[in-house]
C-alpha cells in the first residue's frame, strides 16, 4: 500500500574537487528531475529512498545516502491524483536526499528515457520542480565544503549512514 509520502533522490559523483549530478528524464512528461517516488506499506523514508534508487537506476545498497534537511508540502492530488488517504490529507511531505555514485553505473528503469551527468549550474537550469532546487543547492553546499574541508578526498569514498 502506498504511504502518505514521497522522497527525492539526486545522485552526485565526485572527482577531485569537481561534482556532478545525475539528473533524469521523464518518459511521460518529457522534463528532468531527481529521483522520486511514494513510500510503500510501513517503510521509513531513508528505505523507501534507497528501494527507489534500485528501482530507477540500479544502483545496490553500498552507494552511500546522505539525509538533506530539504523537506517539501505536495498537494496529495498532484502526488496521486486524488485523495487517496482520505479528504482531510491535502498535502504530504516530500523527504530529500543525496546518493554518492562512485563505482556503479545508472541503469533507468522505464520510468525514464535518459540521464545526463551536468554541473550543478547546469542541473539548476534543467531541473523542472522548485523542490528538486532547493535539495540540489543544499546538496550542493554540503559537499563544497565538505570537500573544502578537506572531509572529501579523491581516493576515499563518502561514509554517511
Amino acid at each position: 500500500m502506498r504511504a502518505p509520502f514521497q522522497v527525492l533522490v539526486l545522485p552526485y559523483r565526485i572527482t577531485g574537487s569537481n561534482i556532478e549530478y545525475a539528473i533524469l528524464k521523464r518518459v511521460d512528461l518529457h522534463y528532468w528531475q531527481g529521483i522520486a517516488g511514494g513510500g510503500e506499506d510501513e517503510e521509513t523514508p531513508l528505505e523507501a529512498a534507497r528501494r527507489e534508487v534500485f528501482e530507477e537506476a540500479g544502483l545496490t545498497e553500498t552507494c552511500k545516502m546522505m539525509t538533506l534537511d530539504s523537506i517539501t508540502s505536495l498537494p496529495v492530488e498532484h502526488v496521486t491524483g486524488d485523495f487517496l488517504w482520505g479528504e482531510d490529507v491535502y498535502v504530504i511531505k516530500e523527504y530529500s536526499f543525496g546518493v554518492e555514485v562512485s563505482d556503479q553505473e545508472l541503469k533507468l528503469s522505464r520510468e525514464h528515457s535518459a540521464f545526463k551527468w551536468v554541473s550543478y549550474e547546469e542541473a539548476m537550469k534543467e531541473l523542472k520542480w522548485d523542490s528538486n532546487l532547493t535539495a540540489l543547492w543544499e546538496l550542493h553546499k554540503r559537499l563544497t565544503r565538505m570537500i573544502e574541508r578537506g572531509d572529501i578526498k579523491h581516493e576515499e569514498p563518502i561514509s554517511y549512514n
